[in-house]
């Protein structure tokens, strides 16, 4: 660091700095790394100013390193610019990392985790219209990253098999591994869970290299170590079939958008995985056959059916019959009228643990609500969408029985501000409110509604109107379709209200921009 040639005072300093700088050790090293401003002759008497060091050097590495940990990428990557000292500790310091997979980083990748030799979580990505990174890269990086615990794959397409043997050789201690839109098949990841025998969750997704369902295929024997599976887009997924019902502590379970008929293999799987905890069915050909199966997992405490128009009420009366723990159902009819009253009557009278309910495109009437909300004591988060049923009838029953209620969500329902005017004094924990496409609520009754609350209720609605104030309110965040609606109802908190939500991104600008200042004038300031 610089030397200062500034002159120090003959006035001793005042108390209240002193005690500020020795309250605060940051002060401290900062001042002694800053050139002090000159006073004026006749205040310092004349005297030399003691040269100043960088206090940063008494600093253990560890700290430094601690202290980094606080920064983001670009914030880092700067730190890393201002001495030999701080490149070393920011590289040593850093346990995740994201690169371009491109064929390029063949050549690039000796230096970099030559300096990046810690690290432990490595996202590998490519655009699709690229040529990615092959074996010989895969390779070099796993040998380099022996500790590896996490690795995602997206659109490396010239990555084979004997690559992800590979990593399995180099890399046993994985934890997490990620796949999608690669080209490799069931060997490459066979090679993985059977070579990682600390492997808990596996995701793939559009993983070109499977062979067709009518080819005869050696099975993926699982493994106990795995508790999570999520299969996406596959167009042979019932291929791991055998993998996911080898895993005998296997606790989440999700099959989205996978062909086939998955009834006979959900049977096999619910008979030799029974602990499943958490299951996903989404856009799946799987009927109350499947669901019947399911409800042999007595310990499953979360149910999602997302379009899976051939699951009717039997099914879901059979999964809540015999899974008395479920906390969480997500239900997306697809407005096929297969799933209503009947089975949620059962949900309720079976499941007293139940804590968040969703429900798009199904259409439950007060016979079924009125029971939910007074036999579902622990009831706090309640979403429906598209409902053609649920109506004022249906939400004053909601507010007069629901005690435990703190977060609603309606949208495209037939209620109005008679309805919403039950909210007032029901629902005494209720926090937060979101009405979307109910042309019967008035922004009135909005405003009545929190001033009714003393303001400790947030009331979101999205008003109605052109397509240019929809297409607004949506650059906004507010949610755009029932799937999002589906991901933020169990959110630790719902979208803000129109009257301040687009305040919260302008504060979080300023307070960027003013850390990055900051950050860029302390580097500025210690450079020599």
């Amino acid at each position: 660091m610089g030397q200062s040639a500034s002159t120090t005072s003959s006035k001793p300093p005042s108390s209240s700095s002193s005690l500020r700088r020795s309250k605060f050790p940051c002060f401290s090293s900062f001042a002694g790394s800053v050139p002090a401003t000159p006073y004026p002759a006749a205040i310092t008497g004349g005297e030399s100013a003691v040269p100043s060091r960088d206090h940063t050097a008494d600093l253990p590495d560890d700290c430094l390193a601690f202290v980094f940990h606080f920064l983001n990428s670009a914030d880092r990557k700067k730190c890393s610019l201002v001495c030999r000292r701080w490149l070393a500790v920011e590289g040593q310091s850093r346990h995740r990392i994201s690169l371009d997979a491109r064929a390029a980083l063949l050549v690039a990748a000796p230096s970099i985790f030559a300096r990046f030799d810690a690290v432990t979580k490595i996202a590998l990505k490519c655009d699709r219209h690229s040529e990615s990174i092959g074996d010989e890269a895969l390779v070099l990086i796993a040998a380099r990253c022996r500790s590896l615990t996490r690795l995602k794959l997206r659109a490396c397409r010239a990555v084979t098999d004997g690559g992800m043997a590979s990593v399995a050789e180099h890399c046993p201690g994985l934890r997490k591994l990620s796949v999608g839109s690669c080209t490799f098949g069931y060997t490459g990841v066979d090679a993985v869970v059977q070579r990682c025998p600390m492997l808990e969750e596996l995701s793939i997704k559009r993983l070109r290299g499977l062979p067709d369902a009518s080819c005869m295929v050696e099975s993926i024997i699982g493994a106990a170590s795995l508790q999570s599976i999520c299969l996406k887009e596959l167009y042979n997924g019932q291929c791991f079939a055998s993998l996911i019902a080898g895993s005998s502590n296997l606790k989440i379970l999700k099959l989205i958008r996978c062909s086939g008929d998955w009834d006979r293999l959900l049977e096999n799987i619910a008979d030799k995985v029974p602990g499943i905890v958490e299951i996903h069915l989404e856009k799946l050909q799987v009927s109350d056959r499947g669901l019947v199966a399911l409800s042999s997992c007595a310990d499953l405490e979360i149910l999602h059916l997302v379009k899976t128009p051939e699951c009717t009420d039997a099914g879901l009366a059979a999964v809540a019959e015999f899974c008395p723990l479920l906390r969480k159902i997500h239900i997306d009819g697809w407005k096929t009228n297969r799933i209503g009253d009947e089975g949620l009557i059962v949900v309720a009278r079976q499941c007293p643990n139940l804590q968040e309910l969703v429900l798009i495109g199904v259409n439950p009437t007060a016979r079924s609500m009125g029971l939910i909300a007074s036999d579902c004591p622990k009831l706090e988060r309640l979403a429906l969408c598209s409902s053609e049923t649920f109506g004022d009838p249906e939400i004053i029953c909601i507010a007069s029985k629901c005690m435990a209620l703190r977060k609603l969500c309606i949208k495209g329902c037939p209620v109005s501000d008679q309805g919403m005017e039950a909210l007032a004094e029901g629902c005494p924990k209720l926090v937060k409110v979101k009405v979307k496409k109910c042309h019967g609520v008035t922004s009135r009754c909005a405003d009545w509604l929190m001033q009714c609350r003393d303001g400790m209720l947030a009331v979101n609605l999205d008003v109605t109107g052109s397509a240019e104030h929809q297409e607004s309110i949506g650059e906004n965040g507010v949610l755009e379709n029932n799937e999002h609606l589906i991901g933020h109802v169990g959110a630790v908190c719902l979208l803000p209200s129109r009257s301040y939500s687009r305040s919260l991104p302008w504060k979080s600008r300023i307070s960027y921009f003013a850390r990055r200042n900051f950050i860029s004038s302390a580097i500025r300031r210690w450079s020599p």
